[in-house]
């Protein structure tokens, strides 16, 4: 029998000791991402979202009218609102506290619970304030209430000085929030980028057509191409019709007029409003969801409305001029191409966590379909011809929908003798795209680990042989008589460049895994740059990610923990660990010298592992296409034919390398 069932049992070292319980603002700092889904660039900027919600929240309650957005060259955000003011008198529960304090210092505070203060809004847990509070380095809070001016300040989360009377005011009233955050969350790196920041407050703008939102920001942070404002008055009238307008400035729709409204919701329960079109270019459509001006990108509940009413009225436009191609139209084929701006604004919304990524409340579907059906039933009416043309339209991506249905069928049956896919894949068994993925290992070795650590139904792996072609450089000749690449190509089934084919991809996920050092990273760089150049589709699409692998194992005693850097095994070390002297650290030379299980437990199970999914800025807006072309600039610099434009590179930029590892 195994030693492992042989062995001695060890002591029981685990005791009340070892039960941890975080107070005040500690859980927030010790696991942030809980609370705004990270410490990356994503939730930096979150930070700013958290407090420009409370504002518009101040303006969607009436109270508000103008909401300022300042970007200051050392880095401090200033979001400023002329509401009421937080309080500032005594909190009946901690009559040594002041309101405003125990708002920012306590999780689950706020006036947003019992639906006094506030009808509807974006912040719901009473968590907002004080998790931007607890990870920021400095924080300033100015409240001007009754034509009296107070302020307090806070450090990491801590107040450091008392409410403070600042003197009478005679035209300032409302909230001002400033804050820098924490280095000892996000690091030295990362930085507000002023671009992301304007959106951010021109969204808002756009979705409560009730309230002026004012940017500024420092000039010496708009560099390069950055062709954002230093000044700017947002008010848009029409609301999320003025931002269609604006999405779709270079493109035609099918009818003449988007079907756009707003219907306030019975029993003051709040209002929906839409703005959605049909772009005529055969290009990718759009849609953006908000809740009580709180993006939704997952989606949820309110879109599910949306999609219900607009598939019902549409089959019974066709009923009711008799058009039988209708009958299978399915909601797909009527938002998948089409422009949709939706915002609800609802008492008490359910989201899915604390970032807000997707409504769950489920009377939303019922309230958003009643609100929008009816009026999209009296649009198509008003004008026949106009109907006629959308109608029409969504046919034919009914139509192709079925084409492509058959197309997936016929080539999944057959798919192996078709692709006559490479030897050395371990494809999976799974015969439906959907779920399935396909993992690009860096050679033999870690290509053994992985098929033993996978889920043979749905997951599939591909050994590379060591670095592939740099396609940047290379002929189109030359990248055909790659056999890394024939590979690759034939397992995916989808072709390349023109001939790329979104329906015949044989995997919903490619997942780039190489080792995590220098050499790995080079071979994920050419593989990014592959997807870039000859299948950027599949990157647009949602299609490529790239597996984070830990570099170590630490491990004391019965506690075993993974580290994806040293950054993080130095502070494990300190917190995890608690600078003990007797922590044995692992550190993995590579995939192939990692155990399937821990493989599988670190990198490749769906519900423990980290993906990156690679991103190229989508072209919905000008700026974003500005975005692009830099992107491709940037690619072609750094991998293309002309080697001086990466040693230039090299040379502006090695001033900011921290811990070379060579």
């Amino acid at each position: 029998m195994s030693d492992l069932f042989n062995a001695t049992p060890k002591k029981n070292e685990y005791s009340a000791k070892d039960i941890e319980v975080l107070e005040g603002l500690d859980p927030v700092r010790k696991r942030p991402g809980m609370y705004i889904g990270g410490i990356d660039e994503r939730a930096y900027h979150h930070l700013v979202a958290e407090i420009i919600d409370n504002a518009m929240d101040e303006a969607v309650a009436g109270y508000a009218t103008n909401i300022e957005v300042t970007l200051s060259e050392n880095g401090y955000v200033t979001v400023k609102d002329n509401g009421r003011g937080i309080p500032i008198d005594p909190h009946p529960r901690f009559p040594d506290k002041s309101a405003l304090e125990v708002i920012t210092t306590t999780l689950h505070s706020g006036g947003k619970f019992g639906g006094n203060a506030y009808a509807v809004s974006g912040g719901l847990h009473g968590v907002g304030l004080s998790a931007v509070n607890a990870l920021s380095a400095h924080m300033i809070i100015e409240v001007a209430r009754d034509k009296k001016l107070y302020r307090q300040e806070y450090k990491q989360g801590k107040p450091i000085t008392g409410v403070e009377f600042i003197g009478p005011v005679s035209n300032r009233r409302g909230t001002s929030v400033s804050f820098i955050p924490d280095t000892e969350i996000f690091g030295e790196s990362v930085r507000f980028k002023p671009s992301t920041l304007f959106r951010m407050a021109r969204t808002k703008a756009f979705l409560f057509r009730g309230v002026e939102v004012r940017w500024s920001c420092d000039s010496m942070l708009i560099t390069g191409d950055d062709k954002t404002p230093t000044e700017q008055i947002l008010k848009y009238p029409n609301g999320v019709a003025d931002y269609l307008d604006y999405l779709m400035q270079n493109r035609s729709a099918v009818t003449p007029k988007p079907f756009t409204g707003r219907v306030e919701l019975p029993d003051n329960e709040g209002a929906v409003e839409w703005a959605v079109c049909w772009p005529d270019d055969f290009k990718d459509g759009f849609s953006y969801s908000y809740c009580n001006t709180v993006i939704t990108p997952l989606g949820g509940t309110h879109e599910t409305g949306l999609r219900a009413a607009l598939t019902k009225s549409i089959r019974a436009f066709a009923d009711m001029t008799g058009n039988k191609k209708a009958s299978d139209i399915m909601a797909d084929d009527i938002l998948n191409t089409a422009g949709v701006m939706l915002s609800v604004f609802i008492k008490d919304p359910q989201f899915q966590g604390q970032t807000k990524e997707k409504l769950v409340t489920q009377s939303a579907t019922r309230l958003v379909e009643n609100a929008i059906k009816d009026p999209f039933d009296h649009w198509l009416s008003r004008d026949i011809k106009s109907a006629n043309l959308l109608l029409d339209f969504i046919i034919e991506r009914s139509e192709e929908r079925k084409k492509r249905k058959k197309t997936i069928e016929t080539q999944r049956a057959s798919a192996t003798k078709k692709l006559r896919l490479p030897g050395k894949l371990a494809d999976c068994s799974h015969k439906e795209t959907t779920g399935t993925e396909l993992f690009l290992v860096e050679g033999d070795s870690a290509g053994g680990s992985a098929k033993q650590a996978r889920n043979r139904i749905n997951q599939a792996i591909l050994p590379l042989r060591g670095k592939i072609l740099n396609v940047i450089s290379a002929s189109n000749d030359k990248i055909l008589a790659n056999e890394e690449i024939r590979d690759m190509t034939e397992a995916l089934g989808c072709g390349r460049r023109d001939k790329y084919n979104e329906d015949t991809l044989r995997y919903e996920k490619v997942i780039i895994m190489t080792d995590a050092d220098v050499d790995g990273a080079h071979i994920a760089s050419l593989l990014m740059s592959f997807f870039y150049q000859e299948m950027p589709k599949l990157i647009e699409n949602g299609h490529l990610f790239i597996a984070l692998p830990p570099l170590y194992r630490l491990t004391q005693g019965g506690k075993s923990i993974y580290a994806a850097d040293d950054e993080e095994k130095d502070r494990l070390l300190k917190t995890a660990f608690k600078n003990a002297k007797n922590v044995d650290i692992s550190r993995f030379k590579g995939l192939g010298e990692m155990p399937p299980h821990q493989l599988k437990e670190t990198t490749m199970d769906p519900q423990k592992r980290t993906l990156l999914r690679v991103m190229i800025p989508h072209k919905a807006t000008e700026e974003e296409a500005e975005e692009v072309a830099y992107t491709s600039q940037i690619v072609e610099r750094l991998m293309g034919t002309k080697p001086e434009y990466r040693f230039q590179f090299i040379q502006e930029h090695a001033k900011f390398v921290e811990n070379l590892d060579i």
